[in-house]
């Protein structure tokens, strides 16, 4: 949908209101956001942003998803279930909701087999049951609501940042110092709409605290990141930002060791077939939303990352 703007100087989410009538003033501010739509074909994703007269507006909304996604009995590592959530540790690879490109498969397809109409949100669009994701290739705990009540307690856990969630993550580089801070506002990224990025204007407070596990030498280091916000790719991004990507991060640092490690080449090509990025969600507390019990839980690094980390000592010691 193209159209351009004739009137005088205006906010892009109400000059798109005004040209694309069809749409809702709430789906544009959202598509806005989201990074699907570019004014004289450049991405804007602040609503606030002003449009000039002359200017060429364009929204590419994505293709819509099936409201009603499929049960599919895919196995799931269930650690912890009552009547009101579950906790379970996500495999690397596998997609939280459908989506474009994703319609199968998912944790919502596996939830909706495994919980059938005991889970939150029988009927909604995209995320039944879901009060949070992790990335497709990100392993590790995730909550679950299966009752209503549950959602809606985890929900104001999520939005009020009150959960203790903690990650490993293996990034390049010698992070320094041993504790620190990450912080910058978090959006999407003007030049690329498929990434996020730290912004100048704009985009969302975020937060990200470390902790250095182990080195590997000046080449890699183990760290611990704990969430005080949680904003789309917001580890990877706050690692990449400050130097230290994530090592395998398809997005944010697949090219970041090039002409860095000095390892042998069977060693040299162990990481380069490491095809995600290393980050684990390896701890997961929270107020049970129903009996107000603090219930924590923690996870085993997986195999993959396990394997990945005695390659980097046995590297770091030659």
């Amino acid at each position: 949908m193209v159209a351009t703007w004739e009137a005088a100087a205006a906010r892009l989410d109400k000059a798109c209101a005004t040209v694309f009538p069809a749409i809702s003033r709430s789906r544009l501010k959202a598509l806005i956001s989201d990074g699907f739509v570019t004014v004289d074909g450049g991405t804007l994703t602040d609503p606030s942003a002003k449009v000039k007269p002359g200017q060429t507006l364009r929204v590419a909304p994505p293709p819509p998803v099936d409201a009603d996604p499929i049960p599919e009995d895919i196995p799931l590592e269930v650690v912890y279930e009552d009547t009101d959530l579950l906790v379970l540790d996500k495999p690397p690879g596998m997609v939280v909701h459908p989506a474009a490109g994703n319609p199968q498969g998912t944790l919502v397809n596996a939830l909706l087999a495994h919980c059938g109409e005991g889970l939150s949100g029988i009927g909604g669009v995209r995320r039944p049951g879901i009060v949070h994701r992790i990335d497709k290739d990100t392993s590790g705990l995730m909550v679950v609501a299966k009752s209503d009540a549950a959602h809606i307690g985890l929900s104001e856990q999520f939005a009020a940042h009150t959960l203790d969630r903690a990650y490993y993550a293996l990034v390049w580089g010698m992070v320094t110092p041993e504790t620190g801070e990450y912080e910058g506002n978090i959006g999407r990224s003007p030049r690329d709409r498929k990434k996020m990025a730290v912004v100048a204007s704009g985009g969302k407070h975020a937060l990200t605290r470390y902790r250095v596990i182990e080195r590997f030498g000046r080449i890699a280091t183990l760290i611990e990141c704990r969430l005080a916000t949680g904003r789309t790719h917001q580890i990877r991004v706050h690692c990449a930002e400050n130097g230290h990507p994530l090592v395998g991060d398809p997005l944010y640092g697949r090219k970041a060791h090039k002409g860095v490690i000095d390892f042998p080449d069977e060693l040299k090509g162990f990481i380069n077939r490491f095809d995600r990025q290393a980050l684990h969600a390896w701890r997961i507390g929270f107020n049970h939303p129903v009996s107000k019990a603090f219930l924590v839980f923690s996870s085993e690094l997986p195999e993959d990352m396990t394997a990945l980390l005695a390659a980097f000592r046995e590297g770091s010691r030659i």
